[in-house]
């Protein structure tokens, strides 16, 4: 199993664009029980991918409850990085 936070960039590669929840519905049966497996924690380390250049804000919205949904993507050159170190 790769850290949380390696997870979470790989699972970014995977998919077209995804938000804080989407992340955290796709990796909760491997990682739920993970201290840091909170929704600040991984806003924060989506927050800090986006600020090394590794991935991208696509759009934001409104969820159901009147919360901020960012929804980010890996262009092609952040998936490369990511992809080029942290294996699979």
């Amino acid at each position: 199993m790769i850290p949380l936070n390696y997870a979470i960039l790989k699972h970014i590669t995977t998919v077209k664009e995804a938000s804080v929840n989407c992340v955290m519905d796709a990796l909760k049966t491997q990682y739920g029980h993970f201290k840091a497996f909170k929704k600040h924690s991984i806003m924060n380390a989506l927050m800090t991918a986006e600020a090394n250049g590794l991935i991208e804000e696509t759009r934001f919205d409104m969820d159901s409850n009147q919360e901020l949904r960012v929804f980010y993507r890996a262009h092609k050159e952040g998936a490369e990085t990511i992809n080029k170190y942290i294996k699979n």
